[in-house]
């Protein structure tokens, strides 16, 4: 499906930003959350976000299709068979957005065909947004600064720096990362991990947990963009629109 990019994204990150903006307000507040059937945290930013990304995505691409984390929880799942869908996680990392760390980002992506072709994530808490709109047209906003272009990186020869998660660790991630030599292991909530990889601070992400397809979908456009690489642990890459939307376990890399 043909798009003006350009003008595409720049439609998407005004979205991701305002969607930021009211989970902010939420963050600055006392508020309450829920569990959700999956056991896993919800708050009154998630719902509102959402709302805010659903209404401007259907003013901006009103024949696309959206796959949303807390509409599909209450049982809105879109037809995807047309192969084109939005991919919104409103609020990924809600533990860190609860216990008040700044590591909490909206993730926007756009899926063609199983893969995704562009994203955004915006950091709400820091003013930063990385947006991707194809193969080396990749950035980080400060602000309302000037983006600039980022890119993985060759691994340093004296060891990696590898990204883990901090609410998530299991003992596959830590037998997985002995196989390499590690200079710095450093543990961050939410998709913010693949943007570190992305910009070339990390080499290294394994997850070897539950995902969602909206938990990674926005991080994986930024990476390879960006020049790097998410595949499951048989060497496929990641896709998408799959029954359930759950990952299978997955790596992420700059240039090993």
């Amino acid at each position: 499906m043909p798009f003006d990019r350009p003008a595409l994204i720049k439609g998407i990150v005004k979205i991701a930003r305002e969607a930021g903006d009211r989970i902010l307000t939420i963050y600055n507040q006392d508020f309450d959350f829920k569990v959700k059937s999956d056991s896993s945290p919800v708050t009154e930013a998630d719902e509102a976000a959402e709302a805010i990304i659903l209404k401007g995505l259907a003013d901006l691409t009103p024949d696309i299709p959206v796959l949303a984390e807390e509409s599909q929880a209450a049982g809105r799942v879109p037809d995807l068979s047309g192969g084109v869908f939005w991919l919104v996680d409103p609020l990924d990392g809600t533990k860190e957005f609860i216990n008040k760390r700044g590591d909490f980002t909206v993730n926007i992506a756009l899926v063609e065909n199983e893969r995704t072709t562009m994203g955004v994530i915006h950091v709400p808490a820091r003013g930063t947004t990385y947006f991707a709109e194809g193969p080396g047209r990749v950035w980080r906003q400060e602000g309302d600064g000037a983006p600039a272009p980022i890119s993985v990186r060759v691994a340093p020869q004296d060891g990696l720096t590898v990204v883990a998660s901090r609410s998530h660790r299991t003992p596959e991630t830590d037998e997985y990362i002995e196989k390499f030599t590690v200079k710095e292991l450093i543990s961050a909530g939410s998709s913010l991990k693949l943007c570190l990889v992305a910009e070339g601070k990390a080499d290294l992400y394994p997850r070897f947990g539950r995902t969602m397809e909206w938990d990674i979908g926005a991080g994986q456009a930024i990476l390879e963009a960006a020049g790097g690489t998410v595949e499951t642990l048989d060497g496929a890459p990641l896709r998408y629109g799959k029954d359930g939307h759950d990952n299978p376990y997955f790596v992420a890399r700059g240039r090993l």
